[in-house]
């Protein structure tokens, strides 16, 4: 049985930093892509920033370009999501996808449908 379960969300003060891991279990997660998604009040779930099976090739949104990293440790079965210089706007439940085997970063972060499992969610809020 497939389980991915996120960690890592919290409180925090503009200009901040937090790291989100996601760690997966039940499969061998250098076989897909995978990336994290989020989701705020009212708005649509949207792309943060994914990773190939190798770690090669990564997409980010626009958004958080210059701010976000992403990285992944296949031996460990974990992906990362290194948060700098959080922004209120980026206040959402924050969740980790594993794409299905075909699909690259980009596809996966571009559409969730392409998304296999998916984690339960970690909370991130930024104040002002």
């Amino acid at each position: 049985q497939v389980q991915v379960v996120e960690s890592g969300g919290g409180l925090v003060q503009a200009g901040g930093s937090l790291t989100l891991s996601c760690t997966a279990s039940g499969l061998s997660l250098d076989d897909y892509a995978i990336g994290w998604f989020r989701q705020a009040p009212g708005k649509e779930r949207e792309g943060v920033s994914c990773i190939g099976r190798s770690g090669g090739t990564v997409y980010y949104a626009e958004s958080v370009k210059g701010r976000f990293t992403i990285s992944r440790d296949n031996a460990k079965k974990t992906l990362y999501l290194q948060m700098n210089s959080l922004k209120p706007e980026d206040t959402a439940m924050f969740y980790c996808a594993v794409g299905d085997a075909i699909t690259t970063a980009t596809i996966l972060c571009r559409n969730s449908t392409y998304a296999r499992y998916w984690g339960q969610g970690t909370q991130v809020t930024v104040s002002s």
